[in-house]
């Protein structure tokens, strides 16, 4: 009887542990999964600094060969302000270089012809540095070391002699401060199989050697406005390749201008954290020389393979809440990859005959914002928000991005400290051409405005002061 109360009395304890174990993990399963709602609070006043408007950058991958991917969507890249266009295989896509006996002839034709797009776009060129010319190559391959790294350190000078001369015209019209502060980025994402898996511990194909002659080169450019050079360009941020690309620079005094990176995620915060990284590293006292220089991921998307989901909602909120990340970090720029498809669909934001996607669209509405950055208080789990000031105009541009396209939020958007007075107030979703206004009087310094977000929205929402 006695040793039938003890298993009694033994069962219970474990089922007693048991359950309140259970009642523990399911409150830490649901305190972690539980989504913060936001509830939005703009101080019209506080500004917290500038909008670095980091977007206003694009990329152009190698989608077609020998032909001039630009020319007919300048239009619908104009309309969204780049202020740079990044463009790859200058040397391989456009027959710059080609050997004449013992002689290099360099042939900028088909090259200038792309930069005149670039800039009828209003935006100044970005050249990648690659790849390799077949006249150069080691192995006849596009992605070699060179035979003679002399020769390229000859091609690099010229290209830069080029599109930053002081004596230069392009298109017969383009000269001046539009050929100043050109960024030449030496090759891209090197330590990929696909364009020749270049290591940054030394050997036979080592990127710091083909930095160190680009470098040179750059030194020699003759008769040149400012520009930039940078690298290392990998596929994403490697603590081991920066810290060894930025010690061999610092040994050899290089010239380093900005530091580059490309980043492909479904997490947009993912973008947040690549600064947060990056500047940890650079907190050793080793790396004080380039803790301020400027910052950029030359591409940068939802997907490093062609993804439907990408050209959907989905897509777009990813854009714009990554971009309100990569302002929080204060990144110089983000080259969203690419423009334009070639005639099969893959990463363009537009299509192979011009029209605009989601993502393009999510791009413009970002253009909305102003200059100076108002602080913004409430932002939740899935709905955060960019907000600016300019004269008696507040901006807001608020998403919602949920990869699973479940969460739908009806958002309190509160402003506050503003001046008595009658305001038009704006809203519209970033696939819409027209705004739906109305006219309010706010007798107080505060405004209340609930704004439905359906999973992966982005809406834009204006106060304008009109007397």
């Amino acid at each position: 009887m006695r040793l039938k109360m003890i298993l009694v009395i033994t069962l219970k304890l474990v089922l007693f542990i048991v359950i309140t174990i259970f009642i523990l993990r399911t409150f830490l399963y649901l305190s972690k999964a539980a989504p913060t709602k936001a509830n939005l609070v703009i101080n019209t006043r506080q500004i917290i600094g500038k909008i670095p408007q980091n977007w206003k950058a694009l990329a152009q991958g190698g989608e077609e060969m020998n032909v001039r991917m630009l020319q007919g969507v300048i239009p619908q890249i104009s309309a969204l302000n780049p202020r740079y266009i990044r463009i790859d295989h200058i040397y391989d896509f456009y027959n710059v270089v080609q050997r004449n006996a013992n002689n290099l002839d360099l042939n900028w034709i088909k090259l200038d012809e792309m930069v005149c797009d670039i800039y009828h776009s209003g935006a100044k060129p970005f050249f990648v540095l690659g790849y390799m010319p077949e006249a150069l190559s080691g192995d006849n391959t596009l992605v070699s070391q060179p035979l003679n790294y002399d020769e390229w350190a000859f091609v690099v000078q010229k290209t830069i002699e080029r599109y930053s001369g002081k004596s230069t015209r392009i298109c017969d019209q383009i000269y001046g401060d539009w050929l100043s502060d050109i960024y030449y980025e030496v090759w891209n994402e090197p330590d990929l199989e696909t364009f020749g898996k270049w290591s940054i511990y030394n050997g036979a194909k080592d990127y710091k050697s083909l930095y160190y002659y680009s470098a040179m080169a750059a030194q020699q450019a003759q008769n040149v406005y400012h520009f930039n050079l940078g690298g290392p360009v990998t596929t994403a941020l490697y603590r081991n390749w920066i810290l060894n690309f930025l010690n061999y620079v610092d040994y050899y005094n290089l010239k380093l201008d900005f530091i580059s990176w490309h980043h492909y995620t479904k997490n947009a915060d993912d973008y947040y954290q690549d600064l947060v990284n990056l500047n940890t590293w650079l907190a050793d006292d080793r790396y004080l020389r380039f803790r301020q220089l400027p910052k950029i991921i030359s591409e940068w998307g939802y997907d490093s393979n062609p993804n439907p989901v990408s050209e959907t909602s989905i897509g777009a909120a990813h854009t714009v809440m990554s971009i309100r990340n990569l302002v929080d970090q204060n990144l110089s720029m983000a080259f969203a990859f690419d423009i334009k498809d070639g005639p099969e669909p893959r990463w363009g934001i537009l299509s192979h005959s011009g029209e605009k996607k989601p993502r393009y669209h999510a791009l413009k509405i970002l253009n909305q914002l102003d200059e100076f950055r108002l602080n913004v208080q409430g932002e939740g789990t899935y709905v955060r928000a960019l907000a600016s000031y300019n004269q008696d105009k507040i901006s807001v541009i608020l998403v919602n991005y949920d990869q699973r396209n479940t969460n739908f939020e009806m958002v309190p958007v509160t402003f506050t400290d503003l001046l008595p007075g009658n305001y038009l107030v704006s809203t519209k979703s970033f696939n819409e051409d027209n705004p739906t206004s109305a006219s309010i009087s706010v007798l107080t310094a505060e405004y209340k405005k609930d704004i439905l977000m359906p999973p992966n929205s982005i809406i834009s929402l204006e106060l304008k002061k009109i007397n």
